[in-house]
């Protein structure tokens, strides 16, 4: 699909908003949307913007080729409440609690029982001896 060439869904009578990955059709030289019913910003892509305006009339469109959304369009919602990021920063707080935790528990996961259990230790230490005994050979036959 990517190197589909021509597309055209002109009076389908479509409705939604364009899908973001038409803008990776990069080998697109002919599209044709027009009259339908489609809404929203046009996805930005050197390709989309090279098109004629022509090919998104009959719409409720904007962005380039077509005159830019204005602050006030209608078809971008507003929020009422005034907290434009509240969410971002939501979700970002979550996963930095959620990295934090889970390189906490990872470690003393690997780390407790060997400051818990000499047996442990020993065991872990005579792996860490063998694994350097055959990855020092390993490095001197290459090297």
């Amino acid at each position: 699909m990517k190197s589909i060439e021509s597309l055209d869904f002109s009076a389908n009578q479509l409705s939604g908003e364009i899908p973001q990955s038409m803008s990776s059709l990069s080998f697109l030289n002919h599209l044709n949307l027009s009259n339908n019913h489609l809404t929203g910003k046009i996805p930005s892509s050197t390709q989309l913007q090279s098109l004629d305006s022509s090919c998104f009339a009959g719409n409720n469109l904007c962005g380039a080729p077509l005159p830019n959304c204005t602050g006030n369009n209608p078809l971008v919602p507003e929020d009422p409440n005034g907290n434009g990021n509240e969410d971002e920063d939501e979700v970002d707080w979550l996963l930095y609690v959620s990295v934090a935790l889970g390189f906490v528990v990872g470690f003393w996961c690997f780390i407790g029982p060997l400051l818990v259990s000499r047996r442990w230790r020993y065991k872990y230490c005579h792996f860490l001896d063998g694994f350097m005994d055959e990855f020092g050979c390993f490095v001197r036959r290459y090297y």
